[in-house]
């Protein structure tokens, strides 16, 4: 398979044309707002923290490669979609274990490089029933237990990333609808999954800064 050759996984596209999603493309701006809102806050409230600028570029180039993927629709364009996602589930994950639960370094690499190795056959059981939307259970799951787990050491902060789960478990029944859907919504409901998931990823950087500023 071609890094060039055309792909269309979503309700929207009808067309190879550039601009055939033209909701599923323009609704990436979110994911450039979300970044912005977090950067200011980061550069307000802790601006030595440089894990906090990690993500918000993560956070940035995430709406980037997701406008390229719903533009050019091409494998390539789809690795510039995914890449800074598994980043920013990774790196967040990183931090989330060693800052809200007080892991050390290297306990906190060992879950993840544990999660990493365990998210796509876990995935590949849930793909029968929900599709390529699947490969994102492990990181929800991995919100709620974070969550639980933080509450007990703050019970403020640890509630919010809970809710943050709540609002991603329903941005991912956007992506997971959007075909289903499609005979009776012909935009699909796939552009409800980016301003859904941009509010999510702006929640969980607040927490990790609004917990790194004390």
């Amino acid at each position: 398979m071609a890094l060039t050759d055309r792909i269309d996984y979503y309700c929207e596209r009808i067309a190879p044309e550039f601009w055939s999603e033209p909701l599923n493309a323009v609704t990436n701006a979110t994911f450039l707002v979300a970044a912005l809102l977090a950067y200011l806050m980061w550069r307000r409230k802790t601006p030595d923290d440089t894990a906090g600028l990690l993500l918000i570029g993560i956070v940035f180039a995430t709406g980037l490669g997701s406008f390229l993927f719903h533009t050019f629709a091409t494998r390539w364009a789809m690795l510039a979609d995914v890449i800074p996602i598994a980043l920013f589930i990774h790196v967040y994950l990183f931090f989330a274990l060693k800052r809200f639960l007080a892991m050390p370094w290297w306990a906190a690499l060992a879950v993840v490089i544990g999660f990493f190795a365990a998210s796509p056959p876990a995935a590949g059981l849930i793909a029968p029933l929900i599709g390529s939307s699947a490969g994102y259970v492990p990181a929800l799951l991995a919100i709620f237990v974070v969550g639980a787990l933080f509450c007990r050491r703050d019970a403020k902060l640890g509630m919010q990333v809970l809710q943050t789960g709540v609002v991603f478990a329903i941005s991912l029944s956007f992506r997971i609808m959007d075909e289903p859907l499609c005979g009776q919504w012909e935009i699909g409901t796939h552009f409800l999954w980016h301003i859904l998931n941009s509010i999510v990823l702006f929640a969980l950087m607040r927490v990790l800064i609004l917990h790194r500023a004390g």
